[in-house]
Formats: C-alpha cells, sequence, structure tokens
C-alpha cells in the first residue's frame, strides 16, 4: 500500500515536481475550511497519511500546528515538511513526543533573505524611502539631510548562518567590516573575511549595524530588549529580517525615539500582517510588509525542496533538512 501525502497549503510553482510525487505516494489536496472539519476528515478523507507538506497559508483554515492540532493527527503521521526557514507556527515538542519528524527549507532562503537585509541596511542608513516619498511628491530634496554611508561602518551579524552568511557577502561589496556572534565560533572559519566575537555584549557595542538572524522559539522571544538596546552604540542601525517576536517592542519604540538606534529596517513584525502604528508614523526606518522571499525563484526552491524532504522521507526514512531541535 503506497503512502499517503497531504498538501496543507498551496502549490504554486512546483507543479512538475508535484507530479512527480505521485510517484511516492497518493497525493491528498487539504480541502477543510475550518481545524473541526479537518479533524472529523482526519478518519476519513486524510486517513491514513504519512507525510505533511505544509505552508502558513493554511494556518487561516486550520491554524496552527499547535500540540493540539498535532495530538490530533493520526499515529500513521511521520513526517511534517515545512515550506520556511523558520518554523515558529510548529509545536515541534508535540512533533517530537509523538515520533514526527519535522523539517524546513533553510537554505533555499538565503540569498532572497539576505538580498532583502542589505537592501535595508541601505535604505536606513541612506535614507532612501524618505528620498522617494519626496520624489513621489514632487518635493525634490526638500527636508532631507545628509545621511550615512555604508562604507567602513561594522556589521554584527548575530546568527551567522546560511542568512547571516549570504549577507555578510553582500555587505562586504559595500567595504562594511563584518562581525558576528554565535553559541559557537564557526569551524572551518568562513571563507570570506569576518571577526567571531565571543560575547553578544562586545558585539552591540562595536557594530555600526546590528541586523538579527534568530529563529523565534522559547528561548529568543522578546531576548533583544532594554539591556540589549542600552549597550548598543548610540546612533545604530538595527535591521530584523528574521521574527519580530524576537525583539520587546515597546524597548524598540523607546530606543528609536530616544535616539538611541539612528534608524531601522524590518521585515517582519510581532503581530504580522499588523503593523504597529507608532512604528508607520516614525520618519527614520524603513519598513517592508514580510518580502523576504517574495520572489519567483526563491518560492519554487523552497516548494521543491519540501517535496524532496518528503521524498527523501517516504524512501529512505529520513529528512534532508531536519529542524535543529530534534538532531541528536
Amino acid at each position: 500500500m503506497s503512502a499517503k501525502i497531504l498538501i496543507s497549503g498551496t502549490i504554486v510553482w512546483a507543479h512538475k515536481e508535484i507530479e512527480q510525487l505521485k510517484q511516492f505516494g497518493e497525493v491528498v489536496q487539504l480541502t477543510s475550511t475550518s481545524r473541526q472539519q479537518f479533524y472529523e476528515e482526519l478518519e476519513t478523507k486524510y486517513s491514513g497519511i504519512v507525510a505533511i507538506y505544509r505552508h502558513n497559508d493554511s494556518a487561516s483554515k486550520i491554524g496552527f500546528f499547535d500540540k493540539e492540532l498535532i495530538d490530533k493527527l493520526p499515529s500513521t503521521v511521520k513526517f511534517i515538511c515545512h515550506n520556511g526557514a523558520g518554523y515558529d507556527q510548529i509545536d515541534v515538542d508535540a512533533a517530537t513526543a509523538r515520533g514526527i519528524q519535522v523539517s524546513h527549507t533553510p537554505a533555499a532562503v538565503d540569498d532572497a533573505t539576505a538580498t532583502t537585509a542589505m537592501f535595508l541596511i541601505l535604505s536606513s542608513l541612506r535614507q532612501y524611502w524618505k528620498a522617494e516619498v519626496n520624489a513621489r511628491k514632487g518635493v525634490f530634496k526638500q527636508g532631507l539631510k545628509p545621511a550615512s554611508d555604508p562604507e567602513g561602518k561594522t556589521i554584527g551579524i548575530i546568527g551567522m548562518g546560511g542568512i547571516g552568511g549570504a549577507l555578510a557577502k553582500r555587505a562586504l561589496g559595500f567595504d562594511m567590516k563584518i562581525k558576528y556572534h554565535n553559541r559557537r565560533e564557526i569551524q572551518p572559519p568562513p571563507s570570506f573575511p569576518c571577526e567571531y566575537v565571543s560575547t553578544l555584549d562586545e558585539l552591540l557595542a562595536t557594530s555600526d549595524v546590528i541586523s538579527l538572524n534568530l529563529p523565534l522559539n522559547e528561548k529568543t522571544a522578546n531576548s533583544f530588549g532594554r539591556e540589549q538596546f542600552s549597550k548598543m552604540k548610540d546612533g545604530a542601525v538595527l535591521i530584523n529580517t528574521a521574527r519580530g517576536g524576537v525583539v520587546e517592542q515597546e524597548a524598540f519604540i523607546d530606543a528609536l525615539k530616544s535616539g538611541k538606534l539612528s534608524s531601522a529596517g524590518l521585515d517582519v513584525y510581532p503581530d504580522e500582517p499588523n503593523i504597529d502604528q507608532r512604528l508607520i508614523d516614525m520618519p527614520n526606518i524603513s519598513l517592508l510588509p514580510h518580502m523576504g522571499t517574495e520572489t519567483r525563484e526563491t518560492q519554487h526552491k523552497m516548494e521543491v525542496l519540501v517535496i524532496d524532504n518528503i521524498k527523501s522521507a517516504i524512501s529512505s526514512g529520513k529528512l534532508l533538512n531536519q529542524v535543529h531541535e530534534q538532531k541528536k
């Protein structure tokens, strides 16, 4: 009997690859429009599912893959393959407790997210977004003041993973100096010039730009707050393309109002798709509506990587990109 695979979300780009997936099992599309309906159909339409392709857009129908939902899944489910580098919408502990392996798509998002971060760095330092608003309003340089060059500035990357490394390479193209802080120094060292800083305090005190490249979990939620802002350089810039929830919102707003931060660049927010009106009203920050992976090429790569994880799971019992919490 072939495996049954549930597609929980919309496939936009990888239609050829989905057809190929049918060689590995029966592919069933999520049609439930509510969590309760999903629970009921787990005993009928979705009975016997082994692997789940999950995209965040399924949350509007059945909600997050929290403990309640995961505990309702049939015992046949062995794999949840998530489309996204961040997987905070999945309760990994609950999945692990039930023997369900979880994967994500880290490498597929590196370039697109790093490009977004680099744009936010340039926009925040040079205040390009304000200049564009002026140009569109027909007031040219009215009210604009000289900004700052990226050249010679030090960027401190918190979390030098795939995205952090891709960002470092882009920043080097603008003659920026690279420092990074991880729990451990990367070995072997990266192939590009950079300095490992063993303490976060030192990184904060010596960087002109701080880029957050952290997953959102219990340890990182609101981990960047008043204490961290107080240790940054006066007039520094904060860039967040990770998750809005890693930053303490009130402390962040206070740092912007006080001038501790001269500017900031955000692609993520704690209550997406809502953006705090106080941020919208601030004239010195750049805001994007979570555009990190909004490219055809990247979204295709992400969909294909999820499908490849499912293929690997069914054929070998192993995921290609299992989340780090489950790695031994």
